[in-house]
């Protein structure tokens, strides 16, 4: 009897790590009944009281209200982007019906209302008591947040820039088109200071209202990044008045709006079409966030094993080759990418840099493939353990890191289609031919390595729990507080001599993973902060058109970018834990 006794109070130290994420100490007990009943085990007096079944009533309607918020807010969410999207469908096929001013009016008022939510979640809900009782750990990263006060503060000033050129043509323009940069503006700060202070927050209180807003300011940010991937209309103004004032210049009048001062409207031109990609690099990171702080509203976390421990700072630990042939390839990107702008400055291209943009390309992307493989086959050799946690920013970021991808695959296959189907024996289409394929490659097997290492337990979680297992396996003993200080610290110090000298493993990881990084900067910086060759060679554009290319274009260079940064992230983290 007595031994029939202690196992029912033994049980609920066996629930799994997942339950362990409820943070409430009944659904133990309620997990405890379902074991019970599966297998066949009596269960104790306690559990079958009127208080735990009333409890467990209470959970169960508790979690049937948080799907139902989750439902609601998610229908409000797409019920906007479908509103939205086909505002911005319409102003595309019909311009006559629906104009670009009338998208904006309908983006303003989306604005609006977000920014109200934005003002009234830091300044209301957050002040609550018990408003904010968790903060997810792995949520809110400082390279992201870092990204969202970068591409934000550039998206300012690429309104900036947009009042700059409009106020240069007020004379021929309507001064109403200037408030719309002005509340984009506005919305931005605030949004940028929000994420950036509560990225973090498990919100209790006022649950279905948090959900709401964010995934109406979700769905202003998704609204925002598709009028910047399909809406060329600036692109097409800068076209046409460059195009008139050569018409002048030549003597011919025409009807084109035309700056006061040329040189100042350069200034906003030049300023605008560079800033221009930073915008939609923006609005992908706040869609990524805001789907976070969604995820975690009425989450409730408990502290599981390894929850304590930080991460490590970051040590080089005596890794030569991976700083080393990254710096290389960082410093090669760097030259040809101040080549290739200095020549894009000029009337045209000439082929031969090209030539050079691809073939740099075409030596970096079978290296990073061939890390990424090695990496992979060093992960399945490791006896590191799958971490099986439920993480919602993990399951994030691979979906992230997939669905990014997907932005310069899709450009590679559209340039494969028009280079097969034109010219595909010139030396210029066969470089971009190969590219093209190297660089489908390229995202594939990096993704398989770094997902394969999200998914391994650091080893400063893994090995304190070892320790602590073998400690609950011994039997008890009543010790002293001065014996248990030294075995504390004995334990303290084989785990650091265990673990200071890194094996062969480790070494190639963290080699493997600081080249990669360095790399991805590299492919980061190229994209982001100039000319795109995919738009300026002519091949595509001849082929689909520009209205279309210009589309899928400005549809995957973000994404891409977006992929490159979102990879710096992930890779920092393998070298971390590895």
């Amino acid at each position: 009897m007595p031994a029939q006794a202690s196992a029912p109070s033994q049980a609920p130290s066996t629930a799994s790590p997942e339950a362990q994420e409820t943070g409430a100490a009944p659904a133990g007990e309620n997990q405890v009944d379902v074991g019970a009943e599966k297998t066949g085990a009596p269960a104790s007096p306690h559990q079958k009281s009127w208080l735990v079944r009333h409890f467990s009533l209470l959970l169960r309607r508790d979690r049937q209200a948080q799907k139902a918020g989750q439902l609601f807010s998610g229908l409000l969410a797409l019920n906007v982007v479908f509103l939205g999207g086909a505002f911005i469908c319409s102003m595309i096929f019909n311009n006559v019906a629906i104009t670009l001013g009338d998208v904006w009016i309908l983006l303003a008022a989306l604005k609006v209302l977000s920014l109200l939510w934005l003002l009234y979640y830091a300044a209301c809900t957050t002040r609550h008591p018990h408003a904010v009782l968790y903060h997810d750990p792995h949520a809110g990263p400082i390279w992201v947040r870092g990204s969202l006060v970068l591409f934000g503060s550039c998206t300012i000033c690429l309104n900036i820039f947009r009042v700059g050129y409009d106020v240069s043509h007020i004379h021929c323009k309507s001064q109403l088109e200037l408030i719309f940069p002005v509340i984009e503006m506005i919305f931005i700060g605030v949004q940028t200071w929000v994420l950036w202070k509560h990225c973090k927050d498990c919100v209790q209180v006022q649950t279905n209202f948090t959900r709401c807003g964010l995934m109406l300011t979700l769905a202003t940010d998704l609204l925002l990044w598709v009028l910047d991937v399909t809406n060329d209309s600036m692109h097409h103004k800068i076209k046409a008045e460059l195009n008139a004032l050569m018409e002048n210049f030549s003597g011919n009048d025409t009807n084109t709006c035309l700056c006061l001062n040329a040189t100042v409207c350069e200034v906003f031109q030049k300023g605008y079409l560079m800033l221009y990609p930073f915008s939609t690099e923006y609005y992908l990171i706040c869609c990524a966030v805001l789907f976070v702080m969604w995820k975690n509203v009425g989450r409730r976390l408990a502290p599981h094993p390894g929850a304590h421990h930080g991460t490590p700072p970051f040590h080089l630990h005596g890794v030569i080759f991976g700083p080393l042939l990254g710096l290389m390839a960082l410093v090669a990107g760097v030259c040809v990418f101040v080549l290739f702008q200095i020549q894009a400055s000029g009337p045209a291209i000439a082929r031969q840099y090209f030539t050079l943009y691809y073939a740099f390309y075409i030596v970096v992307l079978p290296t990073m493939s061939l890390a990424c493989l090695a990496g992979t086959v060093i992960h399945g050799l490791e006896e590191r353990e799958l971490d099986t946690l439920k993480n919602p920013t993990r399951s994030l970021d691979v979906v992230l890191l997939m669905g990014a991808a997907l932005g310069q695959m899709g450009i590679a296959y559209f340039s494969i289609v028009a280079i097969v189907a034109t010219h595909p024996h010139e030396l210029l289409n066969r470089l971009i031919l190969a590219y093209s394929l190297l660089l489908i490659l390229q995202h594939i097997v990096q993704n398989l390595f770094i997902i394969e290492g999200l998914h391994r337990r650091p080893l400063w979680e893994s090995a304190p729990e070892a320790l602590a297992e073998k400690r609950e396996a011994e039997p008890p003993r009543r010790d002293s507080l001065l014996e248990l200080g030294q075995d504390l610290r004995r334990a303290s110090l084989a785990y650091i001599y265990s673990y200071s000298h890194l094996n062969w493993k480790r070494r190639a990881l963290k080699e493997i993973s600081l080249f990669l990084i360095l790399c991805n900067i590299t492919l980061w910086m190229m994209p982001a902060f100039g000319i795109h060759p995919e738009f300026e060679n002519g091949l595509e554009k001849d082929f689909y058109g520009y209205r279309t290319w210009f589309t899928i274009v400005n549809f995957g260079l973000p994404l891409g970018v977006f992929y490159r940064m979102h990879s710096v992230g992930g890779l920092v983290e393998l070298y971390l834990e590895a």
